[in-house]
């Protein structure tokens, strides 16, 4: 319970809001419209612009929303698969694709990549171009 500074009495706060997604990512869009201002939106959607700001944190990291993770495009070249397999009698581990913010670990032989959060799709494909040459 909080206490009201005023008068000394205390008061229950009440539940609090649960927005749908849908409703969240159109007021983080709305916000990042050109000329837009945070706090302007936050009051024409009756919400505090502490609450939008976060929404736009998570948006920005990819955490808001219920969209499908994108899968990325891999090609393993015939050349490479033959060195992994005669270096390494070992099965390889399927590759497990977490939910979004999670972490992804990809072994290839010897060589165990570990990925936390949501990476760019261009830097990965780099990495694993890197990853594919040195193997």
């Amino acid at each position: 319970m909080d206490t009201n500074p005023r008068t000394g009495r205390a008061y229950k706060r009440g539940p609090y809001k649960r927005h749908p997604v849908a409703f969240k990512r159109a007021v983080v869009e709305a916000s990042f419209a050109p000329g837009a201002s945070v706090s302007r939106v936050a009051r024409e959607h009756d919400i505090n612009a502490n609450q939008v700001f976060l929404w736009r944190k998570l948006y920005q990291d990819g955490l808001l929303g219920d969209d499908e993770p994108a899968l990325l495009p891999v090609h393993i070249d015939a050349s490479v698969r033959a060195r992994a397999t005669a270096r390494s009698a070992a099965p390889v581990e399927p590759i497990r694709t977490p939910a979004p913010g999670g972490t992804l670990t990809i072994e290839f032989g010897t060589v165990r990549l570990h990925i936390e959060g949501r990476p760019d799709a261009d830097t990965l494909a780099q990495v694993l171009a890197q990853l594919a040459a040195r193997c």
